[in-house]
């Protein structure tokens, strides 16, 4: 284990080589800083959070209940400071990561302003901010690392070397807030060169988990919205290949690629593939077109298109501007195709999008492509879009329906209405809420669990309620009391908002720099001061 001590020998022995003219230069400082900064490149990165990653992976195949969560950050400040809470509250960051979504990126980073999620915003704002939350991430290591040295120092001047010893320990066993971030590019941003370069820059910022989805790039849309367009297999393995590619070209061998299928709810494809062999994947794309048999080719008109489906000759169903039509209900027929081709092409996670929350329904697409591939296990989206109170209702009320209970207090499609809160009803539906992640990694094979746009929403509903109160009735009250009391009560960090800028870090480094002569700013006039005790 390269400990404290371990560093400070080999601190010592490099500056012994450098002669009088590195006197100034002090060793410990060395190991502070180099502590303070445990991940040199984006690559150091991307090789150690894999390695995290591809272990969770391999503790879920052993045992469901040991899945992974995350949520999505649209700044590193909000990745930093999830971090920071879950360390507070559960000491530890084990199998939580973080999420970077294609649609928070698009309505918060463009320079366009707010954007839908159809992959108009600049790709170079997705590796951009990869590395900001990693630097957002190491910069919250340095802050804790920096009170744990502050406090090694204290114990020392008091002469308290068994608590010296024992923060030393802490040091040596310091958890960094550096974890996984699966990263969302798209349907790739372009062709499958484009996709190679994007995904080149995002796993040189530090992403080792790449979510790739099998929508047109040029017409991409919000999966939980319509108008979805999906390519054929052969474009989205191609994809997929670049994506690998760009991860084996950096060193990051371990990476994972998370394949996701937008088929349940697209209706619709851009192109139609070339079948080489009978029962190829080209075929059994085509076979999920729609089309009007032709009995005779009379029957065409002139830009009409025809192809042989099976036995037939069919002329498949096409809108006015050229996309053709898949079947109805054959949605979740192609999903299972999608997810059984991606995951013997390379993938090696899955990402099915579902209009409900709803693990029957999960666990049913599942279950299938667990019979071709036994270890298939999904990344889901446990998302905003999902009116969550309305659909469990719904759902409790069917299950009481088909077991025979009386329903009649209640009206399924108003069950939103305040009026059925705190109903038994509405207490069965928040319980089936409350353990749905965990439910449904035990029987849907979900692996990770995700809400793609948390803080989002909580930043909205967070400013309404100030906005209200601070310019309303209770003026700084509103603040002092929804704010930055419950930040003290609560023991939240960025209460110190100088410290968590990195004004003692800073302050730190100058002495390091200046000795004495360092002009710091956390002096007795710093009004910090005044939360010292929290």
């Amino acid at each position: 284990m390269n400990t404290y001590n371990n560093k400070m020998q080999q601190a010592n022995a490099s500056l012994a080589q450098q002669g009088p003219t590195w006197a100034a230069i002090n060793p410990e400082y060395i190991v502070r800083m180099q502590l303070q900064n445990r991940f040199n490149t984006g690559l150091d990165i991307a090789k150690y959070t894999a390695k995290i990653m591809r272990e969770d992976m391999a503790k879920y195949d052993a045992d469901a209940s040991q899945y992974t969560q995350s949520l999505g950050c649209w700044h590193g400040f909000v990745g930093q400071q999830k971090m920071i809470s879950i360390k507070k509250h559960f000491g530890t960051t084990r199998s939580r990561y973080l999420y970077l979504s294609g649609w928070m990126v698009a309505a918060m980073r463009s320079e366009f302003g707010p954007l839908p999620d159809q992959s108009m915003h600049e790709k170079t704002s997705v590796p951009a901010l990869i590395e900001e939350l990693y630097t957002f991430l190491k910069q919250a290591d340095a802050r804790e690392l920096q009170h744990l040295f502050k406090a090694m120092d204290e114990a020392r001047e008091a002469g308290d070397e068994v608590k010296a010893q024992a923060i030393q320990e802490q040091i040596d066993n310091f958890e960094t807030h550096v974890v996984p971030i699966i990263a969302d590019i798209d349907a790739g941003f372009g062709n499958e060169e484009a996709t190679y370069l994007l995904a080149k820059k995002m796993i040189e910022a530090g992403a080792c988990c790449i979510q790739i989805e099998n929508q047109v790039s040029d017409a991409k849309q919000c999966g939980h919205q319509d108008g979805k367009v999906t390519v054929p297999h052969e474009d989205f393995l191609a994809k997929i290949n670049a994506v690998r590619y760009a991860f084996m070209e950096l060193g990051v061998e371990d990476g994972v690629i998370v394949a996701r299928t937008d088929s349940l709810g697209a209706g619709l494809t851009q192109k139609i593939p070339v079948s080489q062999t009978p029962g190829d994947l080209a075929e059994q794309y085509n076979a999920y077109l729609d089309g009007q048999e032709v009995q005779s080719l009379t029957e065409l008109k002139s830009g009409d298109m025809a192809i042989m489906q099976g036995d037939r000759l069919i002329k498949p169903t096409r809108l006015a501007n050229g996309l053709v039509r898949f079947k109805a209900n054959t949605g979740a027929d192609r999903v299972v195709l999608d997810c059984i081709t991606s995951l013997q092409n390379g993938a090696d996670l899955l990402w099915i999008e579902t209009e409900k929350p709803h693990i029957g329904q999960i666990a049913d697409l599942v279950n299938r492509v667990r019979a071709v591939v036994p270890n298939a296990k999904l990344v889901y989206n446990n998302s905003p879009s999902f009116n969550w109170t309305l659909n469990f209702r719904q759902q409790v009320f069917d299950a009481w329906l088909e077991a025979g209970k009386d329903v009649s207090a209640y009206q399924r499609e108003q069950l939103m209405a305040q009026a059925y809160d705190g109903t038994e009803l509405a207490e069965e539906a928040d319980d089936r809420i409350r353990n749905f992640q965990k439910d449904a990694a035990a029987q849907a094979g979900i692996f990770h669990h995700l809400i793609t746009l948390p803080t989002y929403h909580t930043a909205a509903l967070s400013t309404d309620n100030l906005a209200k109160d601070y310019f309303g009735e209770q003026g700084m009250l509103g603040y002092v009391l929804e704010v930055q009391r419950k930040e003290i009560r609560q023991g939240l960090a960025c209460v110190k908002h100088q410290d968590m800028s990195g004004s003692n870090i800073g302050d730190d480094h100058k002495e390091y720099f200046s000795g004495a002569h360092a002009l710091k700013a956390s002096g007795k006039d710093n009004t910090m001061n005044q939360f010292a005790a929290i």
